[in-house]
């Protein structure tokens, strides 16, 4: 039978960035000094294993049917919100005051890893393209080669469908300085510059 402590050390680093050291301290600080926190930890982790699941509109995580986001009868579903990972959509709704939808893609366009519009769930979201209530997308991808590709394949879809498109702007971060900045950042931000008000 498996020693109870090397099996936790085990689980502890199936996170990202938990090694050998890292697993070891938090495995001790649960049985050291917060047993009841472990406690809770594990009740969380198999709730969450257990009944967490896709939104049906969305593809974010819920354990209902439909997330908190689709189920806000206040948001707008006139402008959806199109993101890589569930943690795109919390990184938004931390940061901005953003009232519409979204449609979270799970990852990008990469077809030397076998990842397809299939894989994405374009044909989900083109069904919410299809009907009359989405006026804008907000393409929300990041900016690396299968980003801007996939972001290129949604503009498509958009203008089948005769929906307006918006892009993240990116460029100089704020607070940034110009002789810091990487060449290809300076470059995108300096061609996508837009007039002062």
């Amino acid at each position: 039978m498996a020693d109870p402590f090397d099996e936790l050390l085990d689980a502890l680093r199936c996170l990202p960035g938990v090694g050998a050291r890292s697993a070891q301290r938090m495995a001790l600080q649960l049985l050291e000094r917060d047993r009841d926190g472990g406690r809770r930890l594990a009740r969380a982790l198999a709730t969450a294993m257990n009944d967490i699941r896709r939104c049906d509109q969305c593809r974010n995580f819920t354990a209902q049917d439909l997330c908190k986001i689709c189920r806000n009868g206040q948001r707008s579903d006139r402008v959806l919100c199109l993101v890589e990972s569930p943690a795109d959509v919390l990184a938004i709704e931390t940061a901005t005051g953003f009232q519409g939808r979204y449609f979270v893609l799970l990852g990008r366009l990469s077809p030397l890893d076998g990842i397809g519009p299939d894989e994405l769930g374009l044909d989900v979201l083109e069904k919410r393209l299809s009907g009359d209530a989405v006026e804008e997308i907000i393409i929300a991808t990041n900016t690396t080669v299968e980003g801007e590709a996939t972001a290129h394949y949604l503009q498509e879809m958009a203008a089948r469908h005769g929906v307006r498109v918006s892009r993240l702007a990116q460029g100089v971060p704020l607070g940034g300085e110009l002789e810091h900045t990487d060449r290809s950042t300076l470059a995108h931000a300096f061609s996508s510059r837009l007039p002062m008000r």
